[in-house]
């Protein structure tokens, strides 16, 4: 899928200049690229200058829906469907209606949807509103390699799973699966030294393959037939999630409830009855990881952020148990 290209810039190049209290950022909780948004906003702190509005779990044929909110419309930009801001800047906008979003509170225009850009923006080119002690998620020494394996990551783990989902026959499906698992291996390999994927703190990279992994018991490996083990029989990977999920930004923002409502009820041609799982048990993300042991700053010569704000907090139905 081609991608609204349009960046949010320290020197506006693309007419949109980095302003705070200017911007929207609309996300699900329940998609994987929109998680990711989420989380790298709550890293650098930038609440305060960029406004979040959230859909509901499910959508329809035309567009994700603001069912979350009163009357079922957002508050700020007044739209019932994302599709509304799509259409206001494109009127003839003819790809899916995704998310994450940006869009401008000024006229109600999206700006980009172009998820793999948008983080990386909001880290390099929102600096002036980060807070005191925003980790470093794309240090310039890193970046080649960081690069390579982000890639590696985003084909073969990110898309993936959805290769394994969405596969039209058997061999393609078969494909598709031994090469999910050759990279899950690859990164069991890889993270058994380290503490996270570039080394000793938190990148985002970490984030990237985070929202997969967090996906992977309840939804991937029943729904889309991911099924050699579950994230819980592969040691490693399943320290490591722990390890992040009990980092402030990563557990805290995942709605477990709402990513399983999305999968099993959209997909509908996978999932015919729309009848969503009740597990699995959760408590496990919450138990000791020994990651700590591999030593590693998570964040660097920074902080962890805050508490998320009340109004973002995860509800109750969603999280981890409490431990």
């Amino acid at each position: 899928m081609n991608y609204v290209p349009t960046r949010i810039t320290a020197d506006g190049r693309d007419g949109y200049p980095v302003e705070a209290g200017r911007y929207r950022l609309i996300a699900a909780r329940a998609c994987p690229w929109a998680n990711r948004a989420i989380i790298v906003r709550r890293l650098l702190g930038l609440e305060g200058a960029i406004s979040m509005g959230l859909t509901g779990p499910t959508h329809d044929q035309r567009s994700w829906t603001f069912d979350l909110d009163p009357g079922g419309v957002d508050p700020v930009l007044g739209y019932e469907r994302l599709q509304q801001a799509y259409f206001a800047r494109f009127p003839d906008y003819p790809r899916g209606i995704t998310v994450p979003a940006i869009v401008d509170e000024t006229d109600g225009k999206l700006v980009t949807n172009d998820f793999a850009q948008m983080t990386l923006d909001l880290s390099l080119e929102w600096t002036a509103f980060h807070r005191e002690g925003a980790p470093e998620l794309y240090p310039e020494h890193l970046r080649d390699e960081m690069d390579v394996v982000m890639k590696r990551v985003f084909t073969e783990v990110n898309n993936g799973v959805y290769r394994c989902g969405f596969a039209g026959s058997q061999e393609s499906y078969e494909a598709a699966y031994d090469r999910l698992f050759v990279a899950l291996d690859w990164l069991e390999e890889r993270l058994a030294g380290r503490r996270f994927l570039m080394g000793e703190s938190i990148t985002e990279a970490d984030v990237r393959l985070f929202t997969t992994l967090a996906r992977f018991d309840p939804v991937y490996h029943g729904h889309f037939k991911c099924n050699r083990q579950k994230l819980s029989e592969m040691p490693v990977l399943w320290a490591y999630a722990r390890d992040l999920f009990q980092t402030p930004g990563f557990g805290d923002t995942t709605d477990f409830a709402q990513i399983k409502k999305h999968y099993y009820v959209v997909h509908s041609d996978i999932n015919p009855t729309q009848i969503v799982p009740k597990g699995p048990d959760l408590a496990g993300w919450l138990t000791p990881h020994h990651r700590e042991e591999l030593g590693g700053r998570p964040f660097g010569d920074g902080t962890p952020p805050g508490p998320p704000l009340p109004a973002e907090v995860v509800p109750a139905s969603g999280a981890a148990l409490a431990a």
